[in-house]
């Protein structure tokens, strides 16, 4: 079983000045010996990022082509650098997209054969990493079926393997202390409520997910932001949901929306939450953009201005801000679990700097 949970902290005033100093006492850049190198910034109006999702492999194949060789290459050890490097940056949360892919697994399990890749036991290494630098996992309740399928959610194989998946992943996983939570993968389109099929599943999963692992929390992180209706009916259905977080996709990269109109998405959800605070407001912030047609091509990074703008778009109306995602569209200069393009050190650096993080 899981360890009672630490009671979190209120993110809701948890600005840049805040962070800095958290770090200098407790963070991720103490284990890295960066400790007295952290500069006072003032606080400005932006939340830093406090984490992102993570993977294995990404389902994609055309959006993944620039990381996905190095992903699949990675040793254990380069899965607990990677890991390092992100509490490096401050990051105190992981979302694992999935714990299965294409009808393979990426743990010991029956219920698919072993996706190939380098690390044998990748989910141990990348908690065990987790474990050491602080980091909190959601652990994926995917993909037990075709993951784009409009029809995965009532494909009745697909669901019992998912449930069976949760009772695995727990016997192997939930000792870590990093294993924080859970994470639907399924995404919800908002459209503009959710529907009642996509209700069942989150409520059906988190039902088997809180009885074998008392006290993780269960995040879902839907599309459709810019569509929402955050009225009365809203409202009952964010009571409906059995979830502790909602990350909400700013869907900026997507080319869906754009920084300057998110505010208003935001703030309509943030009143509709205010009515049913048991389910905190996060969001999903979009850090890429494609090289060419949307979904039909490559992932890659965004430049700093506009993630810049993305965060001081989203951060008076949520409690923590999420990215999706460093990997490919960020690297550490010189790291030893280099994935993605050779100009992702560029938004890492960018990023660092704003946050007056110096090298070490």
């Amino acid at each position: 079983m899981l360890a009672e949970k630490r009671e979190e902290p209120n993110m809701k005033e948890f600005n840049r000045r805040d962070f800095l100093c958290a770090l200098g006492v407790s963070g991720g850049l103490a284990a890295s010996g960066c400790m007295e190198s952290i500069s006072r910034a003032a606080a400005g109006p932006a939340k830093p990022i406090l984490g992102s999702w993570f993977e294995f492999q990404h389902h994609s194949i055309k959006e993944g082509v620039p990381w996905n060789p190095a992903c699949a290459a990675f040793t254990c050890e380069q899965w607990d650098a990677k890991i390092r490097e992100l509490s490096e940056l401050g990051m105190q949360y992981l979302v694992l997209l999935c714990t299965a892919l294409y009808f393979k697994a990426f743990f010991r399990t029956n219920i698919f054969p072993p996706f190939r890749i380098a690390c044998e036991d990748p989910i141990e290494a990348i908690l065990t990493a987790a474990d050491k630098y602080g980091i909190k996992f959601f652990i994926g309740g995917g993909f037990y079926g075709k993951w784009d399928s409009p029809d995965i959610l009532k494909d009745p194989v697909a669901g019992k393997k998912r449930l069976q998946a949760f009772e695995e992943l727990t016997k192997l996983y939930s000792a870590h202390k990093s294993f924080y939570g859970w994470y639907w993968p399924n995404e919800a389109f908002i459209n503009p409520y959710y529907s009642e099929e996509f209700v069942q599943y989150v409520n059906t999963c988190s039902r088997l997910a809180r009885s074998l692992t008392p006290g993780a929390k269960i995040l879902i992180a839907p599309y459709g932001t810019r569509v929402a209706r955050p009225d009365d009916n809203y409202v009952r259905q964010l009571e409906k949901l059995d979830v502790d977080i909602i990350a909400y996709q700013d869907e900026v990269g997507v080319r869906k929306s754009k920084a300057d109109e998110t505010p208003a998405f935001y703030e309509g959800l943030n009143k509709a939450h205010q009515r049913v605070p048991r389910a905190a407001i996060w969001a999903d912030v979009e850090i890429f953009e494609f090289q060419g047609k949307v979904y039909e091509s490559s992932l890659l990074p965004a430049s700093f201005q506009r993630v810049q703008r993305q965060l001081e778009a989203v951060s008076p109306f949520v409690d923590t801000v999420l990215v999706y995602q460093y990997q490919g569209m960020m690297n550490k200069p010189g790291s030893a679990a280099f994935a993605g393009p050779p100009d992702s050190t560029r938004l890492y650096s960018d990023y660092a700097e704003w946050l007056r993080i110096p090298p070490c």
